[in-house]
């Protein structure tokens, strides 16, 4: 009687579970796969193909280069790598967004000057200007980084190849007095994470970029390339959390304003305005306002925009 009495429940719970129906679930599975794996076949191989022809597109930009990597390696280890990977980083902007970059020639050859910029969501269009300045111009501009990043694990060797530094005003002065490129936004991750398709300025009532500035005497360079529960994280508790999405192969360009030469009869609070003013009217000149992804993405296929 319990041999029976077990058999019934045990044929209950295959019926409650429907385990009485694995070999129909499993026969449509195996249909699907009938049906959908040529299907995937079909799309995922030309994919790879893609893939590997941009490979080779990229081994080439490298290639063309070998000579200064030569050159480079033989001068310091650190060079080399940096030069290198600056060099993959071009070329991943070259081939994925078309990258272009207006106005070089306002980035000087020698001597220092603090080039700000607009924070993107993710700043990769910053990443290819940085990769330009040490391909074109040979030199290798430092860069204020929020404090997170430097407690990311692993990324402390990359962080010192590319000189990135997280402040404070002094050390961002000593770069400078000792004749480096100093990148900043004074937005930050602020504005990274809270900005939107209009492309405000979130730099609230920061002037500590004007200080260094004047405290250095140096050129200013422009450059321009979700809210509730995230911004409050943020705010309170300094977390970069937010939805991320993107990555699509969008045209990116940079434009460069006139340099702003230091005048010692200029207050911080005076420069930081006129700079904000100077980058809002890049973005005003330059940038569709709202922006738009598939706008950005035809743009691949044509080259016409406002020149400076």
């Amino acid at each position: 009687c319990v041999l029976v009495f077990q058999v019934c429940l045990f044929d209950m719970w295959v019926e409650f579970a429907g385990l009485d129906q694995v070999e129909d679930y499993l026969s449509f599975l195996e249909y699907l796969l009938w049906v959908f794996t040529p299907l995937v076949v079909v799309f995922v191989l030309p994919f790879l193909i893609v893939i590997l022809l941009y490979l080779s597109i990229l081994f080439l930009h490298v290639y063309k280069r070998k000579n200064q990597l030569k050159e480079a390696y033989c001068n310091n280890l650190y060079d080399g790598a940096r030069k290198t990977l600056a060099t993959l980083w071009d070329g991943h902007g070259a081939i994925w967004h078309g990258y272009e970059i207006h106005g070089m020639e306002k980035i000087p050859d020698e001597g220092p000057a603090l080039i700000v910029y607009y924070h993107g969501a993710i700043p990769i269009d910053y990443y290819y200007f940085l990769a330009s300045v040490i391909i074109q111009k040979g030199r290798t501009c430092h860069s204020v980084a929020d404090h997170f990043l430097f407690k990311i694990p692993g990324f402390k060797p990359l962080l010192e190849v590319f000189s990135v530094i997280h402040g404070p005003q002094e050390e961002c002065v000593r770069a400078l007095k000792n004749g480096h490129l100093l990148g900043i936004s004074p937005g930050g991750v602020r504005e990274a994470l809270f900005s939107d398709e209009t492309y405000p300025l979130l730099w609230g009532k920061r002037k500590g970029f004007a200080q260094v500035a004047i405290d250095s005497q140096v050129v200013m360079n422009l450059c321009l390339s979700l809210t509730g529960l995230f911004r409050w994280l943020y705010e309170r508790f300094r977390l970069p959390i937010a939805p991320v999405y993107g990555g699509f192969p969008v045209k990116f360009r940079t434009f460069l304003g006139d340099p702003i030469p230091y005048d010692p009869n200029t207050s911080a609070e005076q420069l930081a305005e006129r700079v904000q003013q100077a980058v809002q009217s890049l973005i005003d000149t330059h940038q569709q306002i709202p922006g738009s992804i598939w706008r950005a993405l035809l743009e691949r296929f044509y080259t016409k925009h406002k020149d400076l």
